[in-house]
């Protein structure tokens, strides 16, 4: 629903999945919401786009999943996860009343949220407008200066602005929020779309992790599968083949580092059909910068990414617009509440996170298996109990301490 002014509570500064919720919430809570994103709807970008079963929740409660399942995008339950000579199979447990897990492709999910956020009271949405600079009143942020496509500048203002823009958030440079945390990746990762992708039995996610390479497999929208590999950013050899042939790189790299799985992965990706151009991502940081100031907030990837190996962002995103959502309407005079609502917003933010973004730090650096943990990897896969835990972690019905117990257990005899 659009408004016919430059003057809002809150300004949100890209509109994908991070944005669009907030926008949302927003809207539920009474705030007027001007929802700006430099691009327009629908159109791709490079991301994991799973959603566990516990964000399936949160997405049912928005009022958007039947529109997102209308896609005809498949769900699945099940995970088959091979470290090395280790096998982890299992569903993962049911959370919050979903058992289902759903990756949907950025062209659907980032354009339905966008258009279910601009149908709520209060949003305006803006598409192709690029935000070059903050207003500033005193030492607070007070809105935003930017341009259209047409060269045309406009200047909005609100009592606060969000930055929703991802890794490389402009918002959050505008306004020097500070880097807490930062490890950066040792990783190369290639991401392929591919048709005619056959599973064995149940649908599933597929997680390979054999030496210092990675292979995950999502099955994801318009009958595709989605298919990432990892290996060492230090691999010239690779990264220069991925750079001159990348499907012809793919399907060899996969031959060559995968060939020792316990399951036919090498075998079915040669009989599939690359459907889309191959994208690549070299390096990156899992980092965590200072969420809140005055006048200003940090959402989403701009505030936290984490390696995609753990499937966390799209959950941070929409759990993230919860929080923020829930501090600003507890708090009826902003501007004297800077200090004491950033320190809510990060501390919440932080408990909730945290133990998964240091999963991400672990993944991301490439240190080989110990015998310790590959024992530990054959004790999870060999117990239900254990690995239902183990699934546990990635949709938050399980915490690290419940999988450590039931491990003590199981080294005790007493599963």
């Amino acid at each position: 629903m659009e408004r016919t002014t430059t003057d809002y509570d809150v300004i949100i500064v890209g509109a994908r999945v991070a944005g669009s919720s907030l926008a949302y919430e927003c809207s539920k809570a009474g705030l007027s919401v001007l929802l700006l994103d430099k691009g327009s709807f629908p159109s791709d970008i490079l991301s994991t786009h799973n959603f566990f079963n516990n964000s399936l929740a949160m997405l049912r409660e928005m009022g958007v999943l039947d529109r997102l399942l209308g896609t005809g995008t498949p769900t699945y339950r099940r995970a088959h996860i091979q470290f090395d000579e280790s096998i982890i199979d299992g569903e993962y447990p049911e959370a919050t009343g979903e058992k289902d897990c759903l990756c949907i492709r950025r062209t659907h999910l980032d354009h339905i949220l966008f258009q279910h956020a601009c149908e709520q009271e209060g949003v305006t949405g803006i598409e192709g407008f690029r935000v070059t600079d903050v207003i500033m009143e005193g030492d607070a942020v007070a809105g935003v200066v930017g341009c259209f496509r047409d060269g045309r500048t406009e200047r909005f203002t609100a009592r606060l602005v969000v930055g929703a823009d991802g890794r490389h958030s402009a918002i959050r440079s505008l306004v020097g929020s500070e880097q807490k945390m930062c490890v950066p990746t040792d990783y190369a990762s290639y991401v392929a779309y591919v048709a005619d992708y056959r599973q064995e039995g149940e649908r599933c996610v597929e997680f390979y992790k054999i030496g210092e390479n990675l292979a995950i497999i999502f099955p994801t929208s318009d009958d595709l599968f989605v298919v990432g590999v990892m290996f060492p950013l230090d691999n010239h050899q690779w990264r220069n083949r991925f750079t001159i042939d990348p499907e012809t790189a793919l399907r060899s790299f996969v031959d060559i580092h995968f060939a020792t799985t316990r399951s036919s992965f090498p075998q079915r990706l040669q009989q599939s059909r690359v459907a889309l151009p191959i994208r690549g991502l070299l390096g990156y940081d899992n980092d965590w910068h200072q969420g809140m100031g005055k006048g200003w907030a940090l959402l989403g990837d701009a505030l936290s990414f984490k390696d995609p190996a753990v499937g966390q962002g799209l959950h941070d995103a929409i759990y993230g617009s919860r929080v923020l959502t829930r501090i600003l309407s507890a708090t009826p005079h902003w501007e004297s509440g800077w200090e004491e609502m950033a320190g809510s917003y990060e501390q919440e933010m932080e408990s909730k996170m945290m133990a998964r973004f240091q999963m991400a730090c672990q993944f991301t650096k490439n240190v080989p298996t110990t015998e310790e943990q590959s024992a530990v990897n054959r004790l999870i896969g060999s117990s239900g109990e254990a690995t239902a835990a183990f699934l546990g972690l990635y949709n938050y019905s399980k915490e690290p301490e419940d999988l450590e117990a039931v491990i003590s257990r199981l080294m005790q005899g007493q599963i």
